[in-house]
């Protein structure tokens, strides 16, 4: 697969069982290169499981993924040099400052050491975190570790960033930032995937998104052609069904 025509994500036949339950049942995605791609889906749809084995978090029991024509899983290493990923429950080193821990991050990617102390400063100014530079990550609120992971994921300057629920706790200052700094990337020639259960984010920010159910991709293509004329998330609705319309039990009410 030539690197110049690749798509920043190809994912094909993706199985992922743990025990009994399939969690992804044959997956096939393609992403393209300069996109925002979001990933939505109701809980325990797969989006973190193919995620992760997308992004050489998690082997997968079966099929492939590339990134800009990397088999992820034949050559981890070179693939994961030009991924970013905020992953959903990784466990940070938080012991570490935050300076620290994004210094740190940054030396595991080799980025040359007279480079390190400037890219550093640039991403705690940009997710507000100068004060907090200092202070050990297991003292952050939510939405601080959410925001040094995000910076985490910044730092190599990835071709591909890959975000699991990046906007969870985080407050709308922040989050209004980050998603500048999202649009210039995406605008530069890279490429952002979102997994989101918020509908009304995906339709703002994204122009390509798969609906996933059961491990399977149920639609993907462009948000408008995914639409298909309704809302997003009427459409979601439609194609994944499951929602109940009723007022709540007897003795909820109030009157």
């Amino acid at each position: 697969m030539s690197l110049t025509t690749a798509p920043a994500l190809q994912l094909a036949g993706l199985v992922k069982s743990f025990g009994p339950k399939v969690a992804v049942a044959g997956l096939d995605l393609v992403v393209p290169t300069g996109s925002f791609f979001g990933l939505v889906g109701p809980n325990g749809a797969g989006k973190t499981t193919t995620l992760s084995m997308a992004t050489g978090l998690l082997r997968p029991d079966a099929g492939r993924a590339w990134v800009h024509g990397i088999d992820v899983w034949e050559h981890p290493v070179e693939a994961k040099r030009i991924i970013g990923n905020l992953a959903d429950g990784v466990q940070l080193f938080d012991r570490l400052t935050g300076e620290q821990l994004i210094t740190y991050t940054a030396m595991m990617f080799g980025i040359p050491r007279p480079e390190i102390a400037g890219r550093v400063a640039d991403l705690l100014e940009l997710m507000g975190l100068q004060e907090a530079a200092g202070t050990i990550v297991a003292d952050y609120s939510a939405g601080m570790t959410k925001k040094i992971a995000l910076a985490c994921a910044l730092v190599n300057a990835p071709r591909l960033l890959v975000l699991d629920e990046p906007f969870e706790s985080v407050d709308p200052v922040s989050a209004a930032n980050i998603e500048d700094v999202l649009r210039g990337y995406t605008a530069s020639g890279g490429t952002v995937i979102v997994s989101s259960h918020s509908m009304d984010l995906v339709q703002r920010m994204c122009d390509h998104v798969a609906v996933i159910a059961e491990g399977r991709v149920l639609a993907a293509g462009t948000v408008e052609e995914v639409r298909a004329g309704q809302t997003l998330q009427e459409r979601f609705l439609s194609l994944v069904g499951g929602r109940h319309v009723s007022e709540g039990p007897q003795w909820l009410r109030q009157s």
